[in-house]
């Protein structure tokens, strides 16, 4: 269950070293959060990249270079300011029987009926902030908005989340708002 990911001894500590790792595929990383120990890494780019397209808030099966998996999150990524690309990854350890703050993005689906009509779509917000246990953190939540005419909104109090996840973003944000558009007269 869940995506895996090697997480790799890391080769050196210089920065020739890590500059030389970035340039074969592999990204410096560390670990907290599994006792005093903090554990430096590396993991393979095209897997990190992979796994950041799909799911970034994902718990992640993380295996050591001792052979041990556990759970982990992204905590951090710090990227290369001009290009993006991957300079440094920071990995929480998770722990299960704790509940955890994440954050959820929200899709919209469907065309407002709104929007048909002439209004404008504005989305505000893509995400909430959530509190659960890290089992019950869903990826991602979904909601159709095809029922939001012109001068509706989508406030955070209306997603409907399952049972045992407690939103922490203010209910009263607005998420989605259809504009009505005017007519001007000639």
């Amino acid at each position: 269950m869940g995506i895996f990911i090697q997480l790799n001894k890391r080769t050196g500590e210089t920065k020739s070293h890590r500059n030389q790792a970035r340039k074969q595929g592999r990204i410096p990383a560390v670990l907290y959060g599994i006792g005093k120990d903090t554990l430096s890494l590396e993991v393979k780019e095209s897997e990190m990249l992979e796994i950041l397209r799909s799911n970034p808030r994902a718990i992640l099966q993380g295996t050591t270079p001792d052979e041990k998996v556990m759970p982990i999150k992204v905590q951090n990524i710090q990227r290369e300011v001009m290009t993006g690309k991957l300079l440094h990854i920071d990995f929480h350890h998770v722990n299960m029987t704790e509940s955890m703050d994440s954050k959820v993005t929200v899709h919209f689906a469907g065309e407002a009926t709104g929007v048909k009509s002439g209004g404008t779509l504005t989305v505000l917000l893509h995400e909430v902030e959530v509190r659960c246990m890290p089992g019950d953190l869903p990826t991602t939540m979904e909601v159709d908005i095809s029922n939001l005419d012109s001068g509706d909104q989508l406030l955070v109090s209306d997603l409907i989340f399952q049972a045992g996840i407690e939103v922490l973003t203010d209910p009263k944000t607005v998420m989605i708002q259809i504009k009505k558009v005017h007519e001007e007269i000639a």
